[in-house]
């Protein structure tokens, strides 16, 4: 690594930023679900800004959303509804980023469990949540629009 790209990395990494963003930006999450997964509709995300005890967070470079972190809270439990990083962003540490901003959240909320749901075809995704040690606890057949399984995962939270 040369002393510029060190520089320019250092650069970047400071513009970088996590925020919990509201019902305004509605738009721009959908804008970045249809540009990456193409998970929800645009009425799909309204209707999860308006499910009581949801968070979403943003990961933002300078003010451009890069990332999104959708997660619903009850009692002491979290399940993870959706979570993109841009695919021109990624495989530079931001995703690993947004994950443990979340689960630092979680663990200051007393959560002792979070859960998610990925596709088994999903290999990327599969090797990126194992490194933060959900382990697979079921699956739910054909779950998909293309059908493939969703693999349960969970990770079990030491709380403060």
């Amino acid at each position: 690594m040369t002393l510029k790209s060190n520089f320019v990395d250092q650069i970047y990494y400071k513009m970088i930023s996590i925020k919990q963003i509201g019902k305004k930006d509605i738009d721009l999450c959908y804008e970045l679900d249809s540009h990456t997964i193409s998970l929800w509709s645009k009425n799909q995300w309204t209707n999860e800004f308006n499910k009581e005890g949801i968070k979403v967070f943003g990961l933002l470079l300078a003010n451009l959303l890069i990332g999104i972190c959708v997660c619903h809270f009850v009692l002491d439990e979290a399940q993870i509804n959706y979570f993109v990083v841009n695919p021109k962003f990624r495989k530079k540490g931001l995703g690993t980023h947004l994950m443990r901003y979340l689960i630092m959240k979680c663990e200051k909320l007393n959560i002792n469990k979070l859960f998610l749901e990925v596709s088994k075809r999903n290999v990327n995704a599969e090797k990126f949540y194992s490194r933060f040690d959900f382990s697979t606890v079921g699956i739910r057949r054909n779950y998909y629009k293309d059908g493939s399984d969703a693999l349960l995962k969970e990770k079990k939270l030491t709380t403060k």
